[in-house]
């Protein structure tokens, strides 16, 4: 006789995360090439001395420095070990089996995961022609079952985003007692000024929760810290199933570190955002489609090409990553890695 487990994870797919090939330049995770902003290393580097003592579980000055810069009370500040851990959390504090999660597809390839590992029930509703969230069908998607959804923008791996009216618009539909998590992973890299602020929506909406993350801008992917700013019931939900002290005392350091680095924080964006619209403007002028992104990443809707383009990208050293039937999200990295890439692109037979 063996040990049991639940017989529905053998359907269960595995969260899938970008590959590293030795010898090649990864555009595959959306990570910034630049690691840590520099006035923050030095800060890792102290607060590894101090990792014989557990950490503060309530994170309680990287809530109140949080709290401080986005004018909310620290109460309605919830972190938590990245915001894919938040994402589960907020599944977790919402939902039991005869509940519903919506989120749009293809989006964050956790939503359906997560979802399906805290035993609600998954509602994906497909983007538009235009690989934008379909916000008409997402709101006709909602029914008295509907506790969670997922609103991704920009949006992971298509980098369209969703303007202030349209957003507005779409939570005036959305009964009071469903969460709407506006995941808002890529907010530093948006230069629209037509883009909704999750954080100004969350202080004014009862129903409404904002999700960010140090991972991506901050570069700090690998310490693992994110935050939601949401409704005080609702944050103090999170901070409930929480595991205790899951985020560690260095990552804590690092973020409150980041917080006080926004010069850099400022420059490395823009450099950024010139690189994407370089890569962009380039991919259109050999041909490809590609949707307007505000992200750190380009989408390539190749379809069924998409395989071929990424083992193509492969064989020249290039890791980017593919959606198998779907497309190829590019990260945008320092300027030798895109022309690395678009050099690969330029030769791809289309």
């Amino acid at each position: 006789m063996t040990v049991r487990t639940r017989a529905d994870l053998d359907q269960l797919p595995a969260y899938v995360a970008g590959r590293t090939v030795p010898g090649s330049i990864k555009l595959a995770s959306n990570e910034v090439s630049g690691g840590p902003l520099p006035s923050v290393v030095e800060a890792i580097g102290q607060a590894a001395t101090e990792v014989h003592r557990y950490p503060d579980m309530g994170t309680t000055k990287l809530t109140e420095a949080l709290a401080s810069r986005l004018h909310v009370a620290p109460e309605r500040i919830a972190v938590g070990c990245g915001s894919v851990s938040l994402c589960e959390q907020l599944v977790l504090a919402t939902c039991t089996a005869e509940d519903e999660v919506v989120f749009p597809w293809r989006s964050f390839e956790a939503y359906p995961i997560i979802t399906r590992v805290a035993g609600a029930r998954q509602v994906p509703v497909p983007l538009t022609g235009d690989h934008a969230l379909d916000l008409d069908a997402m709101a006709a998607a909602v029914t008295p079952a509907t506790r969670l959804m997922f609103v991704c923008t920009p949006n992971n791996p298509t980098g369209t985003l969703l303007r202030r009216a349209e957003l507005d618009a779409f939570l005036d539909r959305i009964p009071s007692d469903v969460l709407v998590v506006l995941d808002e992973a890529y907010w530093e890299f948006v230069t629209d000024p037509d883009a909704p602020d999750g954080v100004e929506i969350a202080r004014n909406r009862d129903n409404v929760a904002s999700m960010r993350t140090f991972s991506k801008a901050y570069g700090l992917a690998g310490l693992r810290v994110g935050y939601a700013v949401a409704p005080e019931h609702v944050a103090a939900a999170l901070r409930k199933v929480c595991i205790p002290f899951s985020v560690n005392a260095i990552a804590q350091v690092a973020a409150l570190a980041s917080l006080e680095a926004q010069d850099e924080l400022k420059a490395r964006c823009d450099s950024v955002v010139a690189e994407r619209v370089r890569v962009r403007d380039a991919l259109l002028e050999l041909g490809y489609e590609v949707p307007e992104t505000q992200a750190n990443f380009v989408w390539l809707p190749l379809g069924d090409r998409t395989q071929a383009f990424n083992e193509h990208c492969l064989e020249n050293r290039v890791v980017v990553r593919a959606f198998v039937g779907d497309g190829a999200r590019v990260t945008i990295g320092l300027p030798e890695e895109n022309d690395a890439f678009l050099a690969a692109a330029r030769t791809f037979q289309q």
